[in-house]
């Protein structure tokens, strides 16, 4: 068996599966706020959209994806960010984001040269560093500290390690906290990269998830050496669709094109055609942030009572909260399972998330106010135990 395969613990999330199953199997109402798959409904013109295309006969789809997707998707970014993407040779369908974020490093980590390090933010989504780890490089997580607005900081890092660095990954707004990063940050970080020959691989899937201003995309400082991952899951709610996209540098984007064809990935067409709608779309996207921002406020209301704080939610639809001094987040998320209420422990996103936990504003509105009645007295019930 591949070693670093052996060496890597269990993706966290399939710890809350296991978890919610034997809640089921005891009968007990479940709150789900782990995992971040919104219960919302997925649009109905988008159903249908995926309805009319399934086939009479089945055959296997493009890796460079239908063109009329392209150009939906180029046409999107650039009313959204004011860049325009050529949809013949920077943009590439991808089935969902994870996938492309996995695969990158398999064709550009070259493994004969000393430049093999991938860097991250942790805490941050685990596939960053599993996608460096599978392809043979080395995975260096940078801890991510609140007081810098859980910003990755390469401009601190030795200058010996970004000669030897292949890829630096930013995810903003950022899972599992929320931070949003302002054009001078991604400004600041896109000339460091281009310094020392690194690609700048920008997470963007929660992007349209925003309350205040709109975030801003890398591609919004350049394009030569940049490459981003968008993702329809969040934005319109076509999680199980598994549909979204890379874009960027011509000259990676096609050589990435070259190689996933190796990979096998590619969406269906009708999926292909689901997702050309929603990108063309905004008023559905508009209605889930409306119903994102009731949720939040709940929880705001919610959290405030209950004395815990958090970081402000400018974007995406997490909290991420922190618990007072000496409560460690996997003994109080297991405290609040016996009552039905699913979180994620800060440590299940990587060092740094020590003391915090996290909430994905999943269930319904309606949901979140039954949710919080219990949770305050699985809550009361933990810190009376502790004094």
């Amino acid at each position: 068996m591949n070693r670093r395969v052996k060496e890597l613990k269990a993706y966290p999330m399939d710890r809350l599966v296991k978890a919610k199953e034997e809640l089921r199997q005891k009968g007990i109402k479940i709150y789900d706020f782990g995992t971040g798959d919104p219960k919302e409904p997925t649009a109905p013109f988008i159903r249908e959209a995926l309805k009319r295309a399934v086939p009479e006969v089945s055959q296997y789809p493009t890796v460079k994806g239908k063109p009329e997707l392209r150009r939906a998707i180029s046409s999107w970014f650039f009313n959204r960010f004011g860049v325009e993407l050529d949809p013949e040779t920077e943009v590439i369908p991808s089935a969902g984001s994870k996938e492309a974020i996995f695969h990158f490093p398999l064709v550009f980590v070259d493994t004969d040269t000393p430049k093999t390090k991938v860097i991250f933010g942790t805490p941050g989504y685990p596939v960053y560093e599993r996608g460096a780890l599978f392809a043979g490089g080395e995975a260096v997580g940078v801890e991510l500290k609140e007081e810098d607005g859980f910003l990755l900081r390469i401009d601190r890092l030795p200058r010996s390690l970004l000669k030897e660095t292949a890829i630096v990954w930013i995810n903003y707004p950022h899972n599992p906290t929320g931070a949003v990063a302002p054009l001078s940050y991604l400004e600041e970080v896109y000339g460091i990269c281009r310094e020392y020959g690194i690609i700048l691989c920008s997470d963007e899937c929660y992007t349209e998830i925003y309350f205040e201003e709109p975030p801003h995309s890398a591609l919004e400082v350049g394009k030569e050496g940049i490459v981003v991952f968008h993702s329809l899951s969040k934005r319109s709610g076509l999680t199980g669709y598994r549909s979204g996209f890379v874009a960027g540098d011509r000259e990676i984007v096609q050589t990435y094109l070259k190689y996933r064809s190796s990979f096998g990935v590619a969406s269906p067409d009708f999926i292909q055609e689901a997702a050309r709608v929603a990108w063309l779309d905004e008023e559905h996207v508009k209605e889930r942030r409306e119903i994102f921002k009731r949720k939040k406020e709940i929880f705001e209301d919610f959290f405030k009572k209950i004395g815990l704080k958090h970081l402000p939610v400018e974007a995406t639809f997490y909290f991420w909260v922190r618990l007072p001094q000496g409560i460690d987040s996997e003994e109080y998320a297991f405290h609040l399972l016996k009552y039905g209420i699913v979180i994620s422990p800060g440590q299940f996103f990587g060092r740094g998330g020590e003391g915090y936990f996290r909430i994905a504003l999943v269930p319904t509105p309606s949901e979140c106010l039954e949710a919080v009645e219990v949770w305050e007295k699985a809550h009361k019930e933990f810190m009376e135990k502790r004094s």
